[in-house]
């Protein structure tokens, strides 16, 4: 048994040391493990810009931004928290519209300093463009660089306030005519007494249309008191007296434009002699005034003598290239060889023309026939519309409309109350052509700012480019505010309106020596400084016409009118 037992032990102890040498060399054969190294540095994150709003309303750089108010809110959130050392010199926010003028603001700070605000220190302007940017000089509080910038364009709003005091419709009706009214009376050329062309020209150049519808407004004068008779009297007849005397004229029809101190013909683009339709522009005047000063003294006598002279001595014929049966021809240029070139434009309907047939058909010695009528303004009919827009029917002319002047220039002094004949009833026309404009204005589909039910008017005007006709097939944002407030006839409520706006709310920006001035464009900030004779002239008379039917009842009682109408196969209670 003891020999068992030792024989165990000895076994026991040889398997421990076996066990230990097995280990030992373990542990010498094993290769030794490398060294730790330290974690990979997290990746870097990007610091960029997530949102940008003005007002809540989220902005783009490729958009300007309208109609904000004088304490906009721009709110900036960012993909990490803001290095506040670095954003401030990386804002820019300036007054574009004053010279890049810097706009004071403060910051604050929302979402662990993730969202940045920013506001201006006090009230900014209204109607003025700004500028607001945040650079890449922006960085993370982890320090890294801004990725992408912010850049935002923004205008304002309209100032809402009363730039005048509010007086009743009736007497701003009396201002506006009254101060518009100034541009033919003390603007009028020294010389001669005809319009100048327009505000901003040369002062030598006066223009023959302009002239008729200056003459028609101191008539309307002379109906409110702004003038005497006897100042009217003697205006117009150094105009009748310097046409006769001094104008250069072609079968009777003067120049587009003249020179108002020599008589001299200043050309109209390559128009360098006689213009039928600003011919019958001033003739309308005159037969206008005619009617008017009717007194049996010495001075009245003379004038209506003058004014006989100049409408009768006027071959309507022969400005269809002398017999022509096709219509009438606008321009006639004695320099040219050419026949093309001699007789240029051919006056077809619809536009602004139509008074230059009908005077053509009511001349004493040199009147035109319906068929010249038919043929060359109603091109045989083709001079119908018939298309509905905004659910109102066109009767007449191009698609909506064409510029509202077509309604204004021949209806001056013609009357379209219950004037109709084969081709339309010219009040259904008139009105169509001024609610189209102004419908098209209010749906706004090009997004022009300001557009509105009270901001409309689509017609031909100096623009921020230079000079347009313009309309709703040719509309680059400017409202003409001659297109809304001569048409007070057709569109009383919404001219009114318009009128309203213009003075009130707009006034410190288009009230000037000479009533409107002749455009602008909010979309660009674009107001115009000029007036011109053939813009400002149809707000005096077409108000007047608005309120007293004056002008109307004056040059419709003309014998020689009535009678041209009826030939043409006109209707109308005044004929």
């Amino acid at each position: 048994m003891a020999e068992t037992k030792n024989r165990q032990n000895n076994f026991t102890a040889f398997l421990c040391c076996l066990a230990l040498v097995v280990i030992t060399f373990s542990a010498c054969t094993k290769k030794p493990s490398a060294p730790s190294q330290p974690p990979p540095p997290p990746a870097s994150k990007s610091f960029q810009i997530q949102r940008q709003t003005i007002n809540s309303q989220t902005f783009n750089s490729a958009k300007t931004v309208f109609g904000i108010n004088v304490n906009p809110v721009i709110q900036i959130s960012f993909s990490d928290k803001v290095d506040k050392n670095s954003l401030a010199s990386a804002i820019t926010y300036t007054n574009k519209t004053n010279g890049n003028s810097n706009v004071p603001f403060s910051i604050s700070y929302q979402n662990s300093d993730s969202t940045v605000i920013i506001s201006p220190s006090k009230a900014i302007n209204f109607l003025n463009e700004y500028s607001f940017s945040i650079s890449t000089l922006a960085k993370s509080a982890t320090g890294n660089s801004l990725s992408n910038r912010s850049d935002l364009i923004f205008v304002t709003q309209i100032d809402s306030t009363d730039k005048y005091a509010q007086i009743s419709d009736s007497a701003l009706l009396d201002l506006v005519q009254k101060q518009t009214f100034k541009y033919f009376w003390d603007f009028g050329h020294p010389v001669s007494g005809m319009a100048r062309e327009r505000s901003n020209g040369d002062n030598e150049t006066v223009t023959t249309g302009g002239t008729g519808f200056g003459i028609m407004s101191m008539i309307a004068a002379v109906h409110r008191g702004f003038i005497t008779r006897q100042d009217a009297v003697n205006r117009i007849g150094t105009i009748t007296n310097f046409l006769l005397t001094k104008c250069e004229r072609w079968h009777g029809a003067f120049a587009h434009w003249i020179n108002g101190s020599t008589g001299a013909t200043i050309p109209f683009g390559t128009n360098n002699g006689a213009d039928i339709v600003e011919t019958s522009f001033l003739v309308e005047g005159l037969l206008t005034a005619r009617q008017y000063f009717d007194n049996n003294n010495t001075n009245e006598i003379a004038l209506r003598d003058s004014i006989n002279s100049i409408w009768n001595a006027v071959d309507w014929k022969w400005f269809t290239q002398n017999g022509n049966a096709n219509g009438l021809y606008w321009q006639y240029n004695p320099s040219y060889s050419n026949t093309s070139d001699i007789w240029s434009i051919p006056v077809t309907g619809w536009n602004e023309a139509l008074i230059t047939y009908i005077l053509g058909a009511s001349s004493r010695d040199h009147a035109i026939s319906k068929s010249i009528y038919d043929n060359g303004w109603a091109r045989s009919g083709a001079i119908k519309n018939g298309n509905s827009y905004y659910n109102i029917l066109l009767p007449l002319g191009p698609n909506l409309g064409g510029p509202l002047f077509f309604a204004h220039y021949s209806f001056l002094g013609l009357n379209p109350n219950q004037l109709s004949d084969q081709y339309a009833n010219y009040w259904d026309q008139n009105t169509a052509h001024s609610k189209i404009n102004y419908q098209y204005c209010v749906y706004n589909p090009n997004q022009f700012y300001g557009y509105s039910n009270l901001c409309w008017g689509l017609t031909a005007s100096d623009d921020n480019k230079g000079y347009d006709a313009h309309s709703p097939t040719n509309d680059d944002g400017v409202i003409s505010p001659t297109a809304a407030i001569s048409s007070i006839p057709y569109t009383p409520t919404e001219s009114m309106n318009g009128l309203r706006f213009f003075y009130y709310k707009l006034g410190d920006k288009l009230w000037g020596d000479y009533g409107f001035v002749d455009a602008f464009n909010l979309s660009q900030l674009w107001f115009a400084s000029s007036f011109l004779a053939i813009d400002q002239g149809p707000q005096i008379v077409m108000i007047e016409n608005y309120r007293s039917g004056l002008l109307w009842n004056l040059f419709m009682s003309c014998p020689e009118v009535k009678q041209g109408l009826r030939s043409l196969g006109f209707s109308s209670p005044s004929i």
